[in-house]
Order: C-alpha cells, then structure tokens, then sequence
C-alpha cells in the first residue's frame, strides 16, 4: 500500500492487486531465521467478531496464537459507562504469562480508554496515562520497560480517532514526547486509523521522531484486510523487522482487525545507542 494522494477506492484495488505478492514476502520471510523480541498491536472491538458474537474466549485464543513478549490492546473496554473490562486477565496471564502494565485507572475498565499494553518479562520503570484531544475520548499509555535487564525500551501504546483533524492533534501530541533525535529508543504501535499514505496522511508529522517507516500492512477488515490502520512505528533506524498481519482463520472472525506484528531488536537498539553516544562526544 505505498500510495501518495490516491483516492480510497484507488488504494483498495491497489491492496487487492499487491495481496497475492505481500503473501509471497512473508512466506519468503517464514523461510529465514529471523530472532528477537515479538511485539503485537491487537484491536479486538470489544471482543465482538465479524460474525457479531461477543466471544472474550476467543479474543484470549487469537492472542495466544500470536504468544507475543509485548502486546497492546485496544477497544478492550466498554466505550460507555463504567468503561467495564472484557477480557479475564488474570486468566490471559496463567495462559500466557502476559501481565498487565500497571495504571491509575478509576472504575471497572482494564485500561486506560480502552487501551491496554501487556508484557511476559521485564521491570516497568515508568507509566504515563496521556488524555489525546479530539471530539471521540482517547488516549496514550506511555511505559518505559527494561525487558532484557539492561536497555529501557519506551512503548507507546494508542488508538487515535477516526476524524483527521482530531487525528493530526493527536499525532503532534505523541511527537510532543518525544524531546530531541537522541530520545531513547521508543515504539509506538497501536490503532492508529489512518488509512492514507503519503502527503495526505495525517500521521506526517511523526516522521520527525520516526523517520521512514516500514511498508504499511494492511489489518482492516480482518476477512479482506485493505486499509493499513494499524502502525508499529520504531524512533531507530533497524530496530524492528518482519512486520506483518497475524492472518489465520481465528483472527479473520475474532475482531474486525487483524493483529499486527514484528520483532525488535534489542542488540540494534543497544547500537544504535552507543553510535548517538559517540556522536555526541565527537561533538563537544
């Protein structure tokens, strides 16, 4: 889906066009040995699926297909309300190991505006709950995790809105945390509901943290994926690789998305810190 300026319709027969050759890619990627930490982004509307069952069991069971070191969640709570939890987590975690990032949240909900960031290792050092602008109620959960008991890893979880202005608020508000080119290393992956490539996307102005990006993968609608709404977006040039949609017959009818995948790279991260580190003592 690397379209500039085309029309929706425009880019469906393009996704539809290029499927049978993304398909080809991944097998080709399956076929290579690829290691390092597997992080998820999942919308799993409420854990009604296509079929319009209300189905939490089924929600669990497409995530541990996907069996992630690092997950977030959106829609995971009632929109309205006491904004209630859907999913047995205490559950998810004997089933996965995947805890819950801990977070200030008032009510029954799970998370914070529905949004919920999971891990099975590491120690949180820090958890921000960030209020986006915008007419529809949404928001950011910010973490800092040490996963492997050396470097922190800032993930921001998110699910934007679905109007583009409110969109492009929010996009300045996430490129707000992100202080100087030299921030450490950082993941923002989430629903991000930005269909559009190119100019037109509302998202352009992450490219100021986040530079170019992997090619978009398409997760919506999860029985004909066409629109690339959900982003897993790295600030290191390298950190994340095999991006890619966890397509499979549970995960085409469990939610209206289909998850969205990739592995990180620890060791490049450590890296590519140590190149801005050289940097800047060159400089001084």
């Amino acid at each position: 889906m690397r379209v500039t300026g085309r029309s929706l319709p425009a880019s469906m027969l393009l996704s539809i066009r290029d499927r049978r050759m993304r398909k080809a890619n991944v097998a080709a990627l399956k076929t290579t040995a690829i290691t390092g930490t597997l992080v998820a982004s999942y919308n799993v509307h409420k854990c009604i699926g296509v079929d319009r069952k209300f189905d939490p069991e089924r929600t669990v069971r497409v995530i541990r297909e996907i069996d992630p070191d690092v997950i977030a969640l959106q829609e995971v709570d009632n929109r309205f309300g006491d904004r209630i939890g859907l999913l047995d987590l205490a559950r998810l975690e004997r089933e996965t190991g995947l805890v819950p990032v801990p977070i200030s949240a008032t009510g029954k909900g799970h998370g914070w505006h529905g949004n919920v960031l999971l891990f099975k290792k590491g120690v949180v050092r820090d958890v921000h709950q960030i209020r986006l602008p915008g007419l529809e109620p949404r928001g950011a959960l910010v973490a800092e995790i040490d996963l492997d008991g050396s470097q922190t890893l800032r993930i921001i979880a998110a699910h934007l809105g679905l109007l583009r202005r409110s969109r492009s608020q929010q996009a300045r508000v996430v490129l707000d945390l992100m202080n100087s080119p030299d921030e450490k290393p950082t993941l923002l992956l989430g629903d991000l509901n930005e269909w559009r490539l190119g100019n037109r996307s509302a998202l352009n102005t992450l490219h100021a943290s986040f530079g170019p990006q992997p090619p978009a993968v398409p997760t919506f609608p999860s029985n004909l994926p066409l629109l690339a709404l959900d982003r897993i977006m790295a600030n290191r040039h390298g950190m994340i690789a095999a991006v890619d949609a966890h397509d499979t017959p549970l995960s085409r009818v469990a939610s209206d998305h289909l998850p969205l995948t990739a592995f990180v790279q620890l060791e490049r991260m450590a890296d590519a810190d140590n190149g801005l580190m050289s940097q800047a003592s060159q400089s001084v």
